[in-house]
């Protein structure tokens, strides 16, 4: 008899034939597409963005400041700014009349309007006679005739009203003359000259005796104008 020999057909797997699902994917896994990555694109590209954004604030921000006068210590209404109490600062300068450094000459021998701490940028609102007296001081106004206040007198000055005792009255040599310190604030003179009127900015209970002071026994002594 001859020797017949079988073949595997080939619609039915062979012994060497692996399993089904094990050589090649099913047509379900197949099918099955990758993960998208666009969300964490989008993602990368809006922080980019918001990065590039903010870089743009900031410069802008930086860009608009600049060196502008700041107070170097603290100064009281209607004193007069010396070099000493002016320093360079930075500041945004939108919005606000800040003064440049530039104007440094400008603002130096001008008053202050109000009583102001250190560090505070200087505008022109600022600057000026004084328009409100501070918590605790009072003006106070005296005529003086000539001869009675100096004449480089202005508002600013820092002064000392002396009241000079009456000749022959008992105090006139048996002790030192009350003396008031104060700062003018306004200098105004009648239409005849003869009589000048100061206002004075002091603390509150010496502008009550210096107004109870007579007119006529007072006199003005001119301060260091860069007093503390």
């Amino acid at each position: 008899m001859a020797n017949t020999r079988t073949f595997p057909r080939p619609d039915r797997p062979g012994r060497d034939s692996p399993p089904a699902g094990r050589g090649r994917p099913s047509a379900r896994l197949a099918g099955v597409s990758r993960p998208r990555r666009l969300p964490y694109l989008l993602v990368g590209v809006l922080l980019v963005l918001g990065c590039t954004a903010g870089g743009v604030v900031v410069a802008t921000q930086v860009g608009e400041r600049e060196p502008v006068l700041v107070l170097a210590r603290p100064v009281t209404v209607g004193q007069v700014l010396s070099g000493r109490d002016l320093r360079e600062g930075s500041a945004s300068v939108e919005g606000m009349a800040l003064i440049s450094v530039r104007s440094r000459s400008s603002v130096v021998g001008r008053p202050v309007a109000y009583s102001l701490p250190a560090g505070t940028p200087l505008t022109k609102d600022v600057l000026g006679p004084a328009r409100v007296p501070p918590a605790g001081r009072s003006v106070a106004a005296v005529a003086l005739k000539a001869g009675q206040v100096p004449p480089e007198v202005e508002p600013g000055s820092r002064v000392s009203v002396v009241l000079v005792p009456a000749e022959g009255s008992a105090n006139a040599s048996s002790s030192p003359p009350t003396a008031w310190s104060a700062t003018v604030t306004d200098v105004h003179a009648d239409t005849t000259g003869q009589i000048t009127v100061l206002s004075l900015l002091l603390v509150q209970a010496d502008a009550r005796e210096l107004a109870a002071a007579p007119a006529g026994q007072l006199s003005v002594v001119m301060e260091h104008g860069d007093g503390p």
